[in-house]
């Protein structure tokens, strides 16, 4: 007589898994489908914060790192609209609840960055931003998105430190808000999907590496003149990148003309106001969408600092875009 061995221990009713982490996350049979190897292929998901009365009496914008109080209405106003635009443009929006006390959750970008797999969570450099973490974390919970890596001990990170040059590479930048840990823990969970990461060490003054270079196209960069280093233009000429070289000026510095969020390649959206870089970039081809973020502008950030991406086009590098 033989003993029929039960499921739980191998027995005939143990199904093994077949498929990949990745395969899991691609199809949505376990995970969110989600995830990014671009900064160009097509826009198809994002999360956005809506604002709250965030101003605390007792706190200034500086406490908060701001420049000034964003008037909450017309904030509000602004959020909407931006959040229309994408949602006309076939880009689905998912709303991350701000936290209370938590100012600076309207900029979803620095939370997490996106990879084919899923996320790494962000631990922010400011003890300004740190419990944002935890509030990200439940929002890609929430969502079903997988959270691959978190910083530990004094590592920092935040994701608009790392852009994607290509499908196997990635620029770190490292400053006042990614370390050489942080650094280091993104290039080791990209190293185990095959992708090359690429340090870049920023300049004084310059929040993130998306302040001093944001991709157009597979083949083409804006950058920031007066903050690119001879480092980074020499990567960017090596990966076959041009560049739209964008000189010091009001529409860079005071209007966050470059920090756009590109929804397809040479199709972009950006801060209202920037006739010059409009110009330049209608030249090389590039269709342009404006939207209004004055309020933004006052908190310290712009289109491409709110806009958490969560989900481009899995495409290769030459396929045909919108």
């Amino acid at each position: 007589m033989t003993l029929q061995q039960h499921a739980t221990h191998g027995g005939p009713g143990w199904r093994p898994r077949q498929s990949t982490h990745r395969e899991d996350v691609e199809t949505g049979s376990i995970w969110r489908s989600c995830g990014s190897c671009s900064e160009v292929n097509n826009l198809l998901e994002v999360t956005l914060a809506w604002p709250g009365d965030f101003a605390g009496t007792e706190r200034t914008p500086d406490d908060c790192l701001m420049f000034e109080w964003p008037d909450l209405q017309v904030l509000q106003k602004q959020t909407e609209g931006i959040a229309k635009f994408y949602e006309q443009a076939g880009v689905t929006v998912h709303w991350a609840p701000a936290p209370h006390n938590l100012p600076n959750f309207l900029f979803q970008r620095d939370l997490f960055f996106m990879t084919p797999e899923g996320a790494v969570l962000a631990r922010p450099g400011s003890e300004q931003r740190a419990a944002e973490a935890r509030a990200a974390a439940s929002v890609l919970a929430e969502l079903g998105v997988p959270i691959l890596a978190t910083p530990r001990g004094s590592a920092i990170f935040e994701g608009a430190d790392a852009l994607w040059l290509n499908a196997t590479t990635v620029l770190i930048g490292m400053g006042l808000r990614t370390n050489q840990g942080g650094a280091d823990l993104v290039a080791h969970v990209l190293g185990e999907m095959g992708v090359t990461s690429i340090p870049v060490t920023l300049p004084p003054g310059v929040q993130h590496l998306l302040g001093i270079v944001n991709l157009v196209d597979h083949d083409l960069a804006a950058i920031r003149a007066d903050k690119v280093s001879d480092e980074l233009q020499n990567i960017l000429h090596s990966m076959h990148i041009e560049f739209i070289s964008c000189a010091p000026g009001e529409e860079i510095s005071e209007r966050l003309g470059m920090n756009f969020v590109t929804i397809a390649p040479r199709r972009l959206v950006m801060p209202a106001g920037c006739p010059l870089l409009k110009k330049e970039l209608n030249a090389a081809g590039v269709v342009v969408h404006e939207l209004e973020i004055s309020e933004y502008r006052k908190a310290a950030g712009g289109l491409g600092c709110i806009t958490g991406i969560l989900r481009r086009q899995c495409a290769s590098e030459g396929d045909s875009q919108i």
